[in-house]
């Protein structure tokens, strides 16, 4: 008999000004549990949607946070939705 657990998802938001979006990525990477990270208006329009895996690191980020740069001089005010994994 297989013992088999499963994971359980939950979700976080943070409202943050446009200048504080690349180091709130970063910090939510940074902490390792995230599955994916959406940053929305504040109409709930998704913006950029960020599938996270472990396999993520370094150079195969740098894009995906240079893009994530870009979007924080267009925004003033947006919400970082958080996929955790428990």
């Amino acid at each position: 008999m297989e013992n088999q657990t499963q994971n359980q998802n939950r979700t976080e938001e943070f409202h943050v000004s446009g200048e504080d979006i690349l180091r709130k990525v970063k910090e939510i990477i940074a902490q390792g549990n995230a599955r994916r990270i959406m940053i929305k208006t504040e109409e709930n329009h998704t913006l950029v949607e960020i599938p996270i895996t472990v396999a993520i690191v370094g150079a195969v980020l740098a894009p995906v946070l240079a893009a994530v740069g870009a979007l924080a001089a267009l925004v003033t005010k947006c919400k970082i939705v958080v996929e955790r994994i428990d």
